[in-house]
């Protein structure tokens, strides 16, 4: 980030101008200059706060990628253990139905 800043609020803080005949109104300057430093010092603790998020909403995302692929393998295992429970199931009333059709006990 920072390699792509021109000036740093110190800079702007020490910048001096030349002065012609014509020149501006040093007071005009040094105030709007006050403003400038005070918005990129407000934007540089912006840039961080939001890069601080960023980090940290990107660790949360990863944490919830594990927690969703371990929540779906478990669903998977659950409905396939619930599928030979109730092939358990069907195969034991067939068994009771041919015991009751053929009368073996």
């Amino acid at each position: 980030m920072n390699d792509k800043l021109f000036l740093t609020p110190q800079e702007i803080l020490e910048k001096d101008f030349k002065i012609d005949a014509r020149g501006y109104r040093m007071q005009e300057v040094d105030k709007f200059l006050d403003m400038v430093i005070r918005d990129y010092t407000e934007f540089l603790r912006m840039i961080k706060k939001l890069e601080e998020d960023n980090i940290h909403l990107i660790n949360d995302n990863k944490k919830l990628q594990t927690e969703y692929r371990r929540l779906k393998e478990n669903i998977s295992a659950s409905e396939s253990s619930r599928q030979s429970v109730s092939n358990i199931d069907l195969l034991k009333r067939i068994s009771n139905l041919e015991k009751i059709v053929y009368g073996e006990d």
